[in-house]
């Protein structure tokens, strides 16, 4: 089976808007929450000074926002996966994730300043009772220092000395901390205790927040399980080191995966359920199985090998928009580092060269050390995709030191073409920076990085 190729103008426009769209309705809804605030005579003030604390609150509205974000961004609702893609989604919620936690952090700082002035005690005083003296106040302290917490662990110096699944257990306290801050708003926030309009606008985003993260995190990956019944069926491993792993189960079409996407694969044995893992599709999917191909970069990825047959398999997913709906241009150059042609073998089984030129980069260590390099071989040859090998150590951009290459060297009409590009964090920067040089557009530039940093998978 083979993609058409026919790239809609506007098609391309309608991406581009409701990408946009996504992010600029963060900014919109905190604009609404400031209204509602100034429409209740948030400014409203009696000396200079009250606008600090006016200041103080508006601050905590903004983070309020924010910190909704955060909880629809990981919620894996379809139409931000769509129009954002994976790698986009985890990028807007680092952002505005530490945004949040400053604000958040500002907020309080500032109120409980001016709430001691205001008292005429000392800050420390002032702190105190707000912990000892309401139960909803308690919380919200108790909620700045989960999120202080979570913030520390965000750091590049910190998240790059933790393994993933530490990492990933200390960030499910955003729900914690979320949770912990609600009552305090509704409470205490004049804004909101007084009903009316504001309450409902913020009640309807707290339920459409937490109500899309039950639904799409519990509800459907469970209803898939018991539907879909994934097993695995095959494991094979090969002469590279990496591992592949088939699975089968019923109507696997009704996930709507496609090539180049990758899931979230939790493997029910006893060692292995408790982390879910990201793997992309390594050959097309079809109604009633799928493949991963998995290198192995860590004790949890290298145990995948010993994988018995038949372990029922819980899935989330499909994510990414690493596939042909995003071309902008009917020629293509998949590029790919390592473990990273996993994708792009599985899309290149359905390229259609007659709607365009198609040329595949592989960048390897060697021969011996390229993932699945026959099968691409094999492909490329049948598809007639044209096939660029480079091997040999790293140099300085992203090609090796014993074969330099360069994009336009290999693909003279690269301007022309979408350029999609799937390998490790740095090496991608690298060849994107190439590929703008060469005046290839942004829009027509796809990555998937696979990183575990809250910024590339």
């Amino acid at each position: 089976m083979t993609l058409q190729a026919t790239v809609s103008p506007r098609a391309i426009a309608v991406r581009s808007w409701w990408a946009d769209g996504i992010q600029g309705g963060v900014y919109v809804l905190a604009a609404i929450g400031l209204a509602f605030f100034l429409a209740d005579g948030g400014l409203q003030t009696f000396a200079t000074i009250d606008y600090v604390y006016a200041a103080g609150r508006a601050l905590g509205i903004v983070a309020a926002v924010f910190m909704l974000t955060q909880v629809l961004l990981i919620s894996r609702m379809p139409f931000i996966e769509r129009g954002l893609g994976h790698d986009g989604a985890a990028a807007l919620h680092s952002r505005t994730g530490k945004a949040a936690v400053l604000l958040m952090a500002a907020h309080a700082g500032i109120i409980s300043v001016m709430s001691a002035y205001y008292a005429d005690v000392s800050v420390f005083t002032q702190t105190a009772d707000f912990f000892t003296g309401r139960w909803f106040l308690t919380m919200a302290q108790l909620a700045l220092g989960v999120f202080a917490i979570i913030f520390v662990t965000s750091l590049v110096m910190v998240r790059s000395r933790w393994r993933y699944e530490n990492w990933h257990a200390v960030h499910l306290l955003t729900y914690v901390g979320i949770a912990l801050a609600i009552p305090h708003q509704f409470l205490e926030g004049s804004t909101f205790r007084d009903g009316g309009a504001a309450w409902w606008f913020w009640l309807a985003l707290y339920v459409i927040a937490w109500g899309s993260l039950l639904t799409f995190r519990v509800v459907a990956p469970l209803a898939r399980f018991s539907r879909h019944d994934i097993r695995v069926s095959g494991v094979e491993a090969l002469p590279d080191g990496s591992t592949s792993i088939t699975m089968s189960g019923r109507d696997l079409s009704a996930f709507g995966a496609r090539p180049g996407q990758f899931l979230l694969w939790r493997f029910l044995d006893r060692d292995r359920w408790r982390n879910a893992h990201p793997f992309s599709l390594s050959s097309a999917p079809t109604a009633g199985s799928w493949r991963i191909t998995v290198k192995p970069s860590g004790d949890d990825t290298a145990a995948l090998a010993s994988l018995a047959v038949g372990t029922r398999v819980m899935v989330e997913g499909p994510f990414g928009i690493f596939t042909e709906a995003s071309r902008t241009r009917p020629g293509r150059v998949l590029i790919a580092s390592g473990i990273g042609i996993t994708p792009i073998r599985a899309m290149l089984e359905q390229v259609d060269t007659a709607h365009g030129p198609v040329d595949v980069i592989f960048r390897a260590n060697s021969t011996a050390r390229a993932p699945l390099l026959a099968e691409v071989e094999e492909l490329a040859h049948a598809n007639g995709a044209a096939l660029h090998v480079v091997l040999g150590a790293r140099g300085d951009g992203w090609s090796a030191i014993d074969q330099p290459a360069t994009l336009v060297g290999l693909v003279p009409d690269v301007a022309d073409r979408d350029v999609y590009i799937c390998g490790p964090g740095q090496w991608a920067d690298a060849v994107e920076h190439e590929a703008r040089a060469a005046g290839v557009g942004r829009d027509s530039i796809h990555r998937e990085t696979f990183a575990w940093s809250g910024e590339q998978r």
